[in-house]
């Protein structure tokens, strides 16, 4: 007799910062979703696909759910809210380290209104002592009914397993959506364009927040069947577009290497990046930019 097949959508909830996009990409296996040590990193949702021989189990990586202050704040806190009850199961991740606060509890209220199951996914607990990690658990335990609390470290691996197999158990049965060997549904484009933003936000650090946005211009296989990828990286002021290029290009250069090499990754093939950078002002609060750069309010 054959075995059931489980599938399902999971969506993967969070204050920012909280190692939503490192539990993504530890469980693909792959980088999909871009890592950063600021807020917000992810501005998307991005599906990372899991096929298992009994199941598939699709998660959804969601922008951290925060008060917006501006238009793609707010673009980012709907798309995760509209996640919730689309879903079979809800993860609701926070990080060990920084405990209860109030980011926590405006999600919580949110939850009141979710029908599917939730789960605590405590990360970052081999940054804390056994005892913290108990009271937080205690604590949280009186704020929401939830399935189950299930500490991790998405950065080390502790307890990912345990958790995948107590998402699938309760999983339903279902069809396969996705081809075995496919990891995301987003297309290469989209991957290639965060992979560029990531290093450009690792590499500038403090000097240059969330105003990156990253642009395809061109991907063109060549005769010596390395791959042409033009791309422009959009800043909102003059003086970040100095921090982005460095001094006689050396920042931009360095962008550029680092990003090549996750692309070749991603590609399986070589690849010749070209990067420009434009000063586009005020851009995260124009309907008009945002549409072009991919953060279509009127899709949700």
């Amino acid at each position: 007799m054959q075995e059931e097949f489980k599938s399902g959508f999971i969506t993967i909830i969070g204050r920012p910062n909280v190692g939503k996009s490192t539990f993504l990409n530890r469980v693909i296996g792959q980088k999909i979703a871009i890592m950063s040590d600021k807020a917000q990193t992810t501005r998307n949702t991005i599906q990372g696909v899991l096929t298992q021989n009994d199941a598939q189990m699709i998660f959804i990586d969601t922008p951290g759910i925060h008060k917006p202050k501006h238009k793609l704040g707010d673009f980012m806190v709907k798309l995760a809210e509209n996640t919730l009850n689309e879903v079979d199961a809800v993860i609701f991740m926070i990080n060990a380290e920084e405990g209860y606060g109030k980011g926590d509890q405006y999600i919580i209220d949110r939850l009141a209104q979710v029908s599917r199951p939730v789960y605590l996914i405590v990360n970052k607990i081999d940054q804390v002592h056994p005892d913290q990690l108990f009271d937080l658990i205690i604590r949280y335990k009186d704020k929401y009914p939830f399935k189950e609390i299930i500490p991790i470290s998405a950065l080390e691996g502790n307890n990912v397993d345990h958790l995948l197999t107590v998402l699938k158990d309760q999983l339903p049965s279902g069809p396969k959506y996705y081809p075995d060997d496919q990891i995301t549904d987003h297309p290469e484009r989209f991957i290639i364009s965060e992979l560029i933003r990531e290093k450009a936000l690792q590499l500038t650090r403090e000097e240059v927040p969330h105003s990156i946005a990253v642009v395809i211009e061109k991907i063109e296989k060549k005769p010596d069947e390395k791959v042409l990828v033009q791309a422009i990286i959009i800043i909102e002021r003059k003086s970040q577009k100095g921090i982005i290029i460095g001094k006689q290009g050396a920042m931009l250069k360095k962008i550029g290497s680092q990003a090549r090499r996750d692309i070749e990754r991603l590609l399986g093939s070589k690849v010749y990046l070209e990067l420009w950078v434009k000063v586009q002002k005020d851009w995260r609060n124009k309907e008009r930019y945002l549409q072009e750069y991919g953060f279509d309010q009127n899709d949700y």
